[in-house]
């Protein structure tokens, strides 16, 4: 690659990929792992189980709405339900650095399992280690989860037609945590939307099934960034920005920053492709649970290029581009 590593290869965006693609995949590819999704899917005699891992240095630890603690479990949990997988064991790897209050990590611990007993999850194996450092907390996990029979999620069964929801307001983790760290002089009373998806989730699969064609979690690099990794060729996304729902905080911090939501990262929220017929049912099901009472039809696939096309409040088109890096580091 020729080069140094830099935060930006770690934002979720074209850095991140290309990283990926030239020092990762050339020595540890293979058909599970190249599908590069949220959580590797495979086969254990007649079961189909999903296995992610995950690493979280989130600062600050403690946020508007959660902790690392809580995001940790969240995040992993997540990757497991978009696979269309029931969580069912997480473990945990801690590295502590030196001068970390007991307290806090007190605090972080009890999250993180509060967290895994919400979805009947089970902490099966645990680490710790310190090293030197400032006080901070690292966390690495692992989710293993069985996929419900009745799904097939691949982003190779999208096509025309299809409808893409979004289940509640974007950019509010990212803004949140920016906004934490007192550095921009700006403050606002809004929580992160940190959680665990799968309650969220597993109706929408149950009633509906092979009509759920895709889901994802836009964590780094936000919404656009999630729909550029999965738009393929020959079908273009086309986004009605209007109906993206946005909390009128996060737009106006977006407005005073010069940064855009769409590019910020979520933590609670899923972003779902499903069959037009079952587009209403699907809204319906999802607003039917606390998490998904801002869910929102956002935009439709069509035959194209490969390109996510913002439609503006004016009716002018933008092409929703993948960002080379993130907006700002260290948000999950």
């Amino acid at each position: 690659m020729g080069e140094r590593i830099r935060l930006g290869h770690g934002s979720g965006g074209v850095l991140s990929r290309k990283l990926v693609e030239e020092a990762f995949l050339p020595f540890l590819g293979n058909p599970v792992l190249e599908a590069l999704g949220d959580s590797g899917v495979f086969r254990l005699g007649e079961r189909r189980l999903a296995l992610t891992t995950d690493s979280f240095v989130v600062k600050p630890p403690f946020f508007p709405g959660g902790n690392i603690g809580k995001l940790s479990a969240s995040g992993t949990i997540n990757d497991l339900a978009v696979s269309g997988a029931r969580p069912l064991f997480i473990t945990g790897g801690f590295v502590l650095e030196e001068g970390l209050d007991i307290d806090d990590l007190t605090r972080i611990a009890s999250s993180f399992a509060e967290t895994i007993k919400e979805v009947e999850a089970a902490f099966v194996a645990g680490d710790t280690k310190v090293i030197e450092g400032s006080g901070g907390i690292i966390v690495n996990t692992a989710g293993l989860g069985e996929v419900l029979p009745q799904l097939n999620l691949s982003p190779e069964r999208i096509e025309p037609e299809d409808r893409i929801i979004v289940t509640g307001t974007v950019g509010d983790h990212g803004f949140a945590v920016i906004l934490a760290r007192g550095e921009l002089g700006l403050s606002a009373d809004f929580p992160s939307d940190c959680a665990p998806l799968w309650g969220l989730l597993e109706p929408l699969y149950a009633e509906l099934g092979p009509d759920i064609k895709f889901v994802r979690d836009p964590t780094r690099g936000g919404l656009a960034t999630v729909l550029n990794e999965v738009c393929g060729p020959g079908l273009d996304f086309l986004i009605n920005e209007q109906d993206v729902p946005v909390r009128p905080e996060v737009a106006a911090a977006s407005e005073l920053l010069g940064l855009d939501p769409l590019y910020s990262a979520c933590e609670g929220r899923a972003v779902i492709f499903v069959s037009p017929d079952s587009a209403d049912k699907a809204l319906e099901i999802l607003k039917g649970h606390p998490l998904g009472k801002g869910s929102a039809v956002i935009g439709e696939v069509t035959e194209g290029k490969g390109l996510v096309v913002g439609i503006t409040e004016t009716g002018g088109r933008r092409v929703l581009d993948m960002l080379a890096e993130d907006q700002y580091p260290r948000i999950c």
